[in-house]
């Protein structure tokens, strides 16, 4: 008897068994319920996927958010130390705030009078070399020589030390005044006589070192006496 689609495939010698039928019927059931188990996993796969996309982007920003800092730190490290060199040199104040260069000084005034004494003395920052004279003492020719030459003979005058100032004050000399010891000095090595000739009478000072120097004059015209003064600092 017939009812209806499975009848004919358990009848006869062609029939397909029992277990075979369920194995076929499952199988259609089994297509039908993949295909709905497909497209349900792909709707909540779909979820986990954006989910995980998220997360990548997150980690992928943080992880350039990270290179970014430490590419600005690196940098950071390579400015600071141009940034402290270059103020550095701004900061650094002069030795005792002393500004004088180590040029050579000098007037064109020439005055009558004569040298009379040269003394030395020591002072905090420089030491001070000083030619006594009479009359206005601003005539005076102050600088750094390789070598000082004497008045009139011209022959060289060593003296001890790095370094060698010749000292004219433009005034003769009657005699040849005693020489001061300068042994302890800072900055000062030797002071030797090295002529007088023709209203010119020169010194040659012998220094630690080329050392910033000032020279001036002062003058007392009640008594028409003056003095030439050279400081030499004791550091740059």
């Amino acid at each position: 008897m017939y009812h209806g689609g499975l009848s004919p495939l358990l009848s006869g010698g062609n029939s397909i068994s029992v277990t075979q039928n369920c194995w076929w019927l499952l199988a259609l059931s089994g297509t039908r319920s993949g295909t709905d188990s497909d497209e349900g996993m792909g709707t909540m796969q779909r979820r986990p996927t954006i989910r995980t996309t998220l997360a990548t982007q997150a980690t992928s920003t943080t992880r350039i958010a990270g290179r970014a800092g430490a590419v600005a730190a690196a940098l950071s490290l390579l400015v600071a130390p141009a940034a402290v060199a270059s103020a550095t040199p701004a900061s650094a104040a002069p030795y005792c705030g002393i500004t004088w260069g180590s040029t050579g000084q000098a007037t064109d005034d020439l005055q009558t009078g004569t040298v009379t004494g040269v003394r030395a003395g020591q002072h905090t920052c420089f030491d001070r070399l000083v030619i006594d004279v009479t009359g206005d003492p601003t005539g005076y020719d102050v600088r750094y020589v390789s070598t000082v030459l004497a008045d009139g003979s011209g022959l060289p005058v060593p003296v001890a030390g790095g370094a060698r100032l010749a000292v004219v004050a433009k005034k003769g000399a009657t005699n040849v005044p005693a020489m001061p010891s300068v042994s302890g000095y800072s900055t000062f090595r030797q002071v030797r006589w090295a002529g007088s000739f023709e209203g010119r009478t020169t010194l040659a000072l012998g220094v630690r070192a080329r050392l910033p120097l000032r020279a001036f004059v002062l003058y007392d015209a009640a008594t028409d006496r003056g003095r030439l003064i050279v400081d030499v600092a004791h550091s740059w």
